[in-house]
């Protein structure tokens, strides 16, 4: 029929077949291979992008470093100014009193007591006050009868107030019988985690934060629906050895907190009391607004301060979290200078009414 030969070999459909075979094989090998590369390229990217985030990461925590340490010398710096101000406008008030001089007026660079003051350093700035410890009241020295006293005024229902001071003074006292609403040991032990009652003095006022019915907004100070109000940090202290406050520096709080004033009543008494250039405590009380006779009256003294927290706070201008610090010291008699009792290198931060 015309067909050649050749194609009636039986080896041509044999060879036809192979080179069908080796040239499907071939493909399949490239597409292994461009599989291969494709997740080849996709770890490479994943690497990359992880790389690229760790390097984030390391870059904003050097930067979160440089500003912490640069808030921290900011602070120190606050500090120091402040001690300086301070020993220097007592120096000057030594002397002039000594001279006959008016002991009570102060150099016009002094510093008031509670009241904040914020000055330019460098690219950032640093916030100093001085807090006279003898114008709060001290936890360990307050009675039961003052501490129910200070509740009732702070607004604390009356069954977590029977709480509060049952617990503080089992807290402090050293036996193991706990009052009608305190606690100790079989409390605490209950707890998650556990501990034990201190049945000694009070180390810190952040001490009363493990104290049966303390709360963090009792403490710290937070009103209803989270308004600023402030709490028992601002009231109490620890540092010092007088029963009594001193009114000559007593805060509006500590004030609205013993006597029961409304609070603006009492920040209206710390005002004008500043414009008093000769005062005693009987002025005090009657500016106060307390009868000489009142209970409330007789809880007060009027004393130089002498044990001093110089709390400050530093930060560069554009940080959102400023380093702050606080320095409680005692100043010795005479012009012997100071002693440093207690140094907190990180204060837990503003009240919920400093921070308005």
């Amino acid at each position: 029929m015309g067909l050649s030969r050749n194609d009636e070999r039986p080896g041509v459909m044999i060879k036809t077949s192979n080179f069908s075979i080796r040239n499907s094989n071939s493909l399949n090998d490239r597409g292994v291979v461009l599989v291969l590369v494709l997740w080849v390229f996709i770890f490479l990217i994943v690497l990359a992008f992880d790389f690229a985030g760790l390097v984030r990461q390391e870059g904003a925590a050097s930067f979160r470093y440089a500003e912490e340490a640069e808030g921290y010398y900011l602070a120190v710096a606050g500090f120091e100014d402040a001690l300086y101000r301070l020993l220097l406008d007592r120096e000057v008030n030594v002397g002039r009193a000594e001279e006959g001089g008016n002991p009570d007026e102060r150099e016009e660079e002094a510093l008031e007591y509670g009241t904040w003051r914020e000055i330019p350093f460098g690219t950032g700035f640093y916030r100093v006050r001085l807090v006279d410890e003898g114008g709060k009241v001290n936890l360990n020295l307050v009675g039961e009868e003052t501490l129910r006293a200070i509740f009732t005024n702070l607004g604390i229902q009356e069954l977590q107030r029977g709480i509060l001071v049952d617990s503080i003074l089992d807290w402090r006292d050293e036996d193991d019988l706990h009052r009608l609403n305190g606690a100790e040991d079989d409390y605490y032990l209950s707890l998650s985690p556990p501990y034990t009652a201190r049945n000694g003095r009070f180390d810190t006022v952040e001490d009363l934060l493990w104290v049966r019915g303390v709360t963090g907004e009792i403490f710290y100070g937070l009103g209803e629906n989270g308004t600023p109000a402030f709490g028992l940090r601002d009231i109490f202290t620890v540092d010092g050895k007088m029963k009594r406050v001193n009114l000559r520096t007593a805060s509006a709080e500590v004030c609205h907190a013993l006597v029961g004033l409304s609070f603006e009543e009492c920040q209206k008494f710390v005002e004008e009391r500043k414009n008093l250039s000769e005062d005693i405590l009987a002025d005090l009380i009657e500016l106060l607004g307390v009868g000489r006779g009142e209970a409330a009256a007789r809880g007060f003294v009027f004393v130089a301060p002498t044990v001093i927290s110089i709390e400050a706070l530093g930060s560069r201008s554009e940080s959102a979290s400023p380093h702050r610090l606080k320095g409680v010291i005692r100043l010795l008699g005479g012009n012997r200078g100071f002693e440093l009792i207690r140094w907190v290198d990180r204060d837990l931060g503003l009240s919920a009414r400093e921070r308005t």
